[in-house]
């Protein structure tokens, strides 16, 4: 099991700089390597590798804040729909053993500048989508801060 001493989420600052909320149980941040403007990472304070080991006040927080920050890319990116995502275990291409659930803002526009196919746009792997420059993820970070409710 992952510890917050060797956790990547839990070890890099940037993460930090970059929150859009924190509170006894999750945070949440702008991920490096967005798939699209908006994309955030939803995690528990407490550093374990899956769902399952999550308590229940864990879980009940992590969707309470999903709501919050989809509400805040509604209005901070005009999203109309969502993806939501949690990969577990390398074999499901989970490639930081913390848990954290994907919040992916779409609009209709998207199709023409990603495609349309969920599994084609979730699934583009980490080395074909550039790494965004820390400034540009804090500007977004605080972006979606602002709407937050």
């Amino acid at each position: 099991m992952t510890t917050e001493e060797t956790c990547s989420f839990c070890t890099t600052p940037e993460n930090r700089e970059r929150e859009i909320l924190r509170n006894d149980l999750v945070w949440a941040f702008p991920t490096r390597a967005p798939i699209i403007p908006g994309h955030t990472l939803i995690c528990p304070i407490r550093c374990v590798p899956t769902f399952e080991h999550l308590m229940q006040e864990e879980r009940d927080a992590i969707f309470e804040a999903m709501v919050s920050i989809k509400n805040s890319l509604r209005e901070t990116f005009s999203a109309t729909g969502f993806n939501h995502v949690w990969n577990e275990d390398v074999t499901g291409g989970q490639s930081v053993p913390h848990f954290h659930l994907h919040i992916l803002p779409r609009t209709k526009e998207d199709e023409l500048r990603y495609g349309y196919e969920p599994r084609e746009f979730l699934y583009r792997p980490t080395a074909n989508r550039e790494v965004s420059p820390q400034q540009e993820l804090i500007e977004v970070a605080e972006l979606i801060k602002k709407h937050l409710r």
